[in-house]
């Protein structure tokens, strides 16, 4: 048994050193940072999204900011799309593709941020959020794996390296998720 957790382990390490050493990776996550940050002090906010794991992930994105991370702090402009009602009605009149974009729709305005998660990059409701938010004049920041579909459809494409588990890939989004919090929490100005 130990061998398993072993073998887990190591697979992890191996995935978080490729993160660490792709600079334009690192890059990448520098500049979903500061357009956050840009946002943010332009009194405008950030909306998340994702399906599954992504969507706890979206929601812990979001309740960080809203609540504390590492440091007191004033609140910040940030929501997931995680509300059953909304996406229960949105998918049963429109279709679960539509869940995410109908949201942004009425709730995204110019200048806010999307911060779109998908461990396969294929998600159909995830691209369609990110084509609503251009439509919207929102940014769209992009947490996902090499060859998404998303590279398409957004200003700034943050990538967790190829793994054959979207639990690997999700281990890596959790991480980039804690850094992009805590630059958020380090770059404004309160």
């Amino acid at each position: 048994m130990t061998d398993i957790i072993k073998s887990d382990l190591l697979e992890s390490k191996h995935i978080l050193e490729q993160c660490i050493y792709d600079d334009k990776n690192l890059s990448n996550i520098k500049k979903a940072g500061d357009l956050m940050v840009m946002a943010l002090e332009k009194g405008k906010k950030i909306i998340s999204c994702g399906n599954g794991g992504s969507m706890c992930d979206a929601m812990h994105f979001a309740e960080e900011l809203t609540g504390r991370y590492r440091e007191d702090r004033p609140s910040i402009r940030a929501l997931a799309i995680s509300d059953p009602s909304h996406i229960t009605c949105t998918a049963n009149d429109y279709g679960f593709e539509h869940i995410f974009s109908r949201y942004v729709e009425s709730m995204g305005s110019e200048g806010d941020v999307l911060f779109a998660i998908s461990t396969s990059g294929k998600s159909e409701n995830v691209i369609n959020a990110a084509l609503a938010a251009r439509s919207n004049g929102m940014k769209v920041i992009t947490l996902t794996i090499e060859g998404s579909k998303l590279s398409d459809v957004c200003d700034v494409e943050i990538r967790a390296p190829k793994s054959l588990y979207s639990d690997r890939i999700q281990e890596i989004h959790i991480k980039i998720i804690h850094i992009l919090i805590h630059y958020i929490e380090n770059n404004m100005k309160f």
